[in-house]
Parts: structure tokens; sequence; C-alpha cells
């Protein structure tokens, strides 16, 4: 009698404890994927946080729930994860900001290109008059010089080394050119200028007449 009832006492307690398990195990929650789960039975905001390696106030916050609240969930339930939110706020904040920079960036573009066409139009503008100079041109590489072609030879009494001068000929075209030299033609000529041009561009007619500006 006393086998039969350590027997069943055994019995009782390997029972007992293979239904202890059981009601002890619980299913982790399925991932919907990165940043969705749904719940399964048994599970909690504290299991879930722990599975995903955040914090509960983080999981509450994420899904509108008052933080530290009692807060129920169901099988079935869809339960969004911080990291939904945070990088949605992220996306955001780098948006802005790059829009931010592109705007400023065309802005100083703008500001910029103002700028340099304001101070192009008042150097354009700002000449003083010095009346119609006859206009010859000459190719100072042939002469043996390497003076360049930014210059013009002129009579230095009228226009000192230096002088910088906007000389529009008769077909319209402008030139700006900065005294440099005089030569034979130009310092017998208080009215005339040499301009310096490759021999290339020199035009066909030699010799024509211009209106010329002191701009400097």
């Amino acid at each position: 009698m006393k086998k039969v009832l350590s027997i069943a006492l055994a019995s009782t307690i390997i029972l007992t404890a293979l239904g202890a398990t059981t009601a002890n195990t619980v299913d982790a929650a399925t991932t919907v994927d990165s940043t969705h789960v749904t719940v399964e039975k048994g599970d909690t905001y504290k299991s879930i946080a722990a599975e995903n390696n955040t914090t509960i106030s983080a999981l509450e916050q994420a899904n509108s729930r008052t933080v530290g609240g009692f807060d129920l969930i169901y099988p079935g339930e869809t339960i969004t994860l911080p990291s939904a939110t945070s990088n949605t706020a992220s996306t955001d904040t780098t948006t802005a900001t790059t829009t931010a920079a592109a705007t400023d960036t065309t802005t100083q573009a703008a500001t910029t290109a103002t700028d340099t066409t304001s101070t192009q139009s008042t150097t354009a503008t700002t000449g003083t008059s010095q009346g119609t100079f006859k206009i010859s041109f000459y190719d100072p590489a042939v002469l043996g010089s390497n003076m360049g072609y930014s210059g013009v030879a002129a009579n230095l009494s009228v226009f000192p080394k230096g002088t910088q001068l906007k000389i529009t000929l008769a077909d319209g075209t402008v030139m700006y050119r900065t005294v440099n030299d005089t030569g034979t033609f130009a310092n017998s000529n208080s009215q005339q200028l040499d301009v310096a041009m490759p021999s290339s561009s020199i035009p066909s007619y030699g010799v024509t007449s211009a209106s010329v500006e002191v701009i400097s």
C-alpha cells in the first residue's frame, strides 16, 4: 500500500512540474518586419522590449501609450518598435537640413551673380569720355615683344601708363585695354591709339576710329 501511494505521489509531482513548465512557456512575438511585431499569447511590453533590445518606455512612446501606465496588449495586435519612429524622425531631420542647405547655396549663388552683374555694369558705365580717336593695330609678338595683348600704345602725355581704356570701335566692337607702351604713330599723334592684337585677328581695314573712355 505504501508503495502504491509513493508511486501516486511521484506521478502527481511530475504532472505538476510539467503543468508549471507548460504554463510558463510563452511564444515570442512574431516579427512582421524590421519595425513591427505581432503579439503572441502571453506577450507583455516587458517581454517584447527585451526581445528587441529596447525599453518599455520607448516601446510605449512608439505606440502612443502612456509611459509607465497599465497597458493591455492582445494576441494578434501589431506593435510598432521604437526604431520605426526614430528612423522617420531622422529622415525628416536629414531632409530638412538638406533642403535648408540647398536653399542657402542657391541664395548665395544668386547673390553672387547679382553682385557680379552689378560690378560689371558699374565698370561698363562709369567711363569718362575722351572723344574720338584714330585706331590702328599691331602684334607685339611680331615686333619681338612679350607684352601680350592686353595693352594699348598711346601718347603718354595724354594717357599715362596704367590708364585703363574702354575702346568702342565704329562697328560697335568694345575692347578694354591698359596703356602700357607708346608707339611711333601714337607718340606723334595725341589722338591715335595702337591696340595690341594677334596678327590673325587684326581687321582687314587696318585703321578705323573709335570712341574712347577712361574707366580707371
